[in-house]
């Protein structure tokens, strides 16, 4: 980052989980200084986004000293514009001066609504989520796989999904040493924020009716079509279910792979722990100890690999258990993706 000429200027859209998680990384990390948020533009009213800073039921306390003036935030005593648009062109990107919009509203998905924010003034938009198709952005990263093929010359770029930023490494140094014929993922995936507290009548999805915490509840899930956006060479060999569960955060996913070559529970072991003190060092990490869900709560990694539940049912079909924070992995990923596309041409 010392190798920029200033600061790189950011803007933040919808501060809900992930925007405030993003927000709260890049000050643990000690990157404020050199990815500087100047905005935030969420349709909640100033006091409410500065208590939601300062506090958080999942991560604890904002790390830095939190201050509200009129529309600004003040974090550690830099100052943070407040906006409340309910549109790309509602907020005067171009005279904000922004080098990247960090989009984490979720409202934006197709090449027509992002192209909004471009038309507004904005030079770039990183989203925290999947776009409809591979076509509707310039780029999909998962970081560790391919933010080395950045340019600089991507004006629309996803971050893909916390999911998919889970499984894409395991799914990839599976299939360079071993081949991968088949793929059987399910996630159990943490309540989220389009689940009710208690019944009510929100969603089309009449399962997304039930009460987020006395149930799990099957939803439908993009991960196969994400994993297979990512490494192509699986394209038609990955099935994917969701399982909502009654947990606030961190989730997991059951992966069952078959494999073009024989191997043992104890060699995958291994080379997942090679690979997470090797070249995913940082994004990808093994624990073999008897832990729970919340064990992992504020890990920053993508994935981390439980080698104790590892299983054979043969000497081609490995079972494996992968936990990950689905809030704080990834929102560091989006984080270390900005901080890519600021280094790239």
């Amino acid at each position: 980052m010392s190798g920029l000429p200033r600061p790189l200027r950011l803007a933040i859209n919808g501060y809900g989980r992930i925007g405030r998680c993003f927000l709260r990384a890049l000050y643990e990390r000690g990157l404020a200084d050199d990815l500087q948020v100047v905005v935030i533009n969420e349709p909640a009213n100033a006091e409410s986004i500065a208590y939601l800073t300062r506090f958080d039921s999942t991560h604890g306390r904002f790390p830095a000293p939190v201050a509200l003036e009129g529309e600004t935030l003040i974090i550690d005593g830099r100052p943070i514009a407040l906006t409340h648009a309910t549109t790309p062109e509602g907020v005067d990107w171009r005279s904000l001066k922004i080098d990247l919009l960090v989009e984490c509203s979720g409202q934006y998905s197709n090449r027509a609504g992002l192209a909004r924010f471009l038309a507004a003034g904005c030079p770039r938009l990183l989203l925290s989520h999947p776009a409809n198709s591979a076509a509707d952005v310039d780029a999909t990263v998962v970081y560790g796989l391919n933010h080395g093929r950045l340019t600089g010359d991507e004006r629309l770029i996803s971050n893909a999904s916390c999911t998919t930023n889970a499984v894409v490494p395991v799914l990839d140094l599976l299939h360079r040493e071993l081949g991968l014929e088949q793929v059987l993922l399910t996630t159990l995936h943490s309540v989220m924020n389009d689940q009710p507290l208690a019944d009510g009548y929100h969603h089309d999805d009449l399962r997304r009716t039930r009460s987020a915490m006395q149930s799990m509840i099957p939803v439908s899930t993009g991960l196969a079509r994400g994993v297979e956006r990512l490494l192509p060479a699986l394209a038609g060999r990955v099935l994917a279910k969701a399982i909502r569960v009654p947990t606030l955060n961190v989730s997991a996913i059951d992966l069952t792979v078959t494999l073009a070559r024989d191997t043992t529970p104890a060699a995958v072991n291994d080379l997942l722990r090679q690979a997470a003190q090797g070249p995913w060092q940082g994004v990808l990490a093994t624990s073999g100890d008897p832990h729970a869900s919340i064990d992992f709560n504020h890990d920053p990694h993508s994935a981390i690999v439980d080698t104790s539940q590892t299983r054979a049912g043969g000497p081609r079909l490995i079972n494996l258990f992968i936990w990950f924070d689905n809030e704080w992995g990834f929102s560091n990923r989006l984080l270390d993706t900005a901080v890519a596309l600021a280094g790239a041409k």
